[in-house]
């Protein structure tokens, strides 16, 4: 299997200064301001948010087909939401994912039970165990 690679680099004081994020094709400014106001560019939280939107539908998708349901669409949106610690410093708090999918002959139930064990399994969900993870799933 494929290692991913992903570099970051950070010039400056925390508040003042500036980074750029690079994967895949993907090159990008990230700043205090992007992260925990609402500045231009990206964030450590909105790459996460992508990670699991994308690991989300992909998995989804195939547990579908493997219950004998082929999709038509998975659509996946991520919330992630980063909040100051008490003791200091900042924490992901939670994660909320809201799909919505196009899957003939499927009843809600059995979509229900699919979508929560892939919310549970699917590899990105696993790496972020540690923050709770919600899910509304929809059939559309």
């Amino acid at each position: 299997m494929p290692i991913r690679h992903a570099t970051a680099r950070w010039d400056g004081s925390l508040k003042e200064g500036s980074g750029a994020m690079r994967f895949a094709n993907y090159q990008g400014p990230f700043s205090f301001a992007s992260r925990f106001e609402e500045g231009e560019g990206t964030n450590p939280e909105e790459l996460i948010g992508a990670a699991i939107a994308g690991c989300f539908s992909m998995a989804l998708s195939g547990d579908l087909g493997g219950a004998g349901h082929n999709p038509q669409q998975v659509s996946t949106n991520a919330e992630v939401e980063i909040r100051p610690d008490p003791g200091g410093g900042f924490s992901i708090t939670k994660i909320h994912l809201t799909t919505t999918a196009t899957v003939p002959g499927i009843d809600n139930d059995e979509f229900q039970r699919i979508a929560g064990g892939t919310k549970q399994n699917c590899p990105v969900s696993k790496a972020l165990s540690a923050v709770p993870i919600s899910l509304e799933a929809t059939l559309a």
